[in-house]
This record gives structure tokens, sequence and C-alpha cells, in this order.
């Protein structure tokens, strides 16, 4: 099984960036502990970050096509407005679940991040358990053998 793991804008700044919301590892650092704990689990994980909305857009896009069972998707910003991520999720979601993470918990942060368009669209949502949040996707696409699609 191979999960995508797809970063969105300023998570490349992990480290730098309010470590009191977000901790001090790295996307580096989390990306590695990733990869340890998929391969424990069996499941070949790829990873994706991009600043850029088009980009991200276009990596859903291709991933049934690039052999992906299932993403596991941290929208940063993009998930609070972005219809165009939204689409994209529901333009492949019959053929490749997207389980939407977050380190921080949305709801005890800014009104503005209280609410994500992305939601509808995924299989479902973690929030605010750090790095623990992909680790819950990982073992969700393990238990379902990605084939579990919606709630």
């Amino acid at each position: 099984m191979k999960i995508f793991i797809v970063n969105g804008p300023n998570l490349n700044m992990l480290g730098k960036r309010e470590p009191e919301h977000y901790g001090s590892q790295s996307l580096d650092d989390i990306n590695k502990e990733l990869e340890e704990e998929a391969k424990t689990l069996g499941i070949e994980v790829e990873f994706f970050q991009s600043n850029t909305e088009g980009e991200i857009i276009n990596f859903i896009h291709g991933a049934k096509e690039n052999g992906g069972n299932g993403i596991i998707l941290n929208a940063g910003a993009f998930t609070h407005y972005s219809y165009a991520i939204h689409d994209a999720i529901t333009s492949v979601e019959r053929d490749i679940p997207v389980i939407e993470v977050h380190l921080s918990n949305l709801h005890k942060r800014e009104e503005f991040r209280h609410k994500s368009v992305l939601a509808s669209a995924c299989a479902g949502q973690i929030s605010g358990f750090g790095k623990y949040s992909y680790i819950m996707a990982l073992q969700y696409f393990k238990m379902t053998k990605g084939g579990f699609k919606n709630c």
C-alpha cells in the first residue's frame, strides 16, 4: 500500500514558525518519523510539500495514476478557503481516500481557522495531536487497507 503525505503552504517552515502551535520539529524531522512508523505498518509513503495551490491540486489529480492508495493532506491555510483543493479531492475520492490532518487543534485557534472547506470532501479529519495526527491517519489506512472511503 502506498500513501502520499501532502503538506501545503508554510509547513516547510516548521520548527521555525510559531512553535507554540506547531512544535519545534522541522517537516523533515516529522517526515523521518512518519517513514519509520509507516515501515512498521507495512506502508510505503511518499512526501510532497508545496506552497502553491495549483501544484497541490495537480498532485492530488495524479495520485492514483502514480500508484497511491490514499492521501494524508495537511493543506495549511488552504484548508480554510481553497474550494479548488476541495474540488480536486472530490474528483478523486471514488478512487483514493483523503484524510485531512492538522498539527494544531483548529477549534482552539483563531475563529477563521475553525472552518475547513475541505472536510466535507475528505474521508475524515484528524486535528490537534501534532505529528501524531499524521500517525493516526497512517493507522487508519493500515486498519482499512486503504479501501474504506467515507464514514
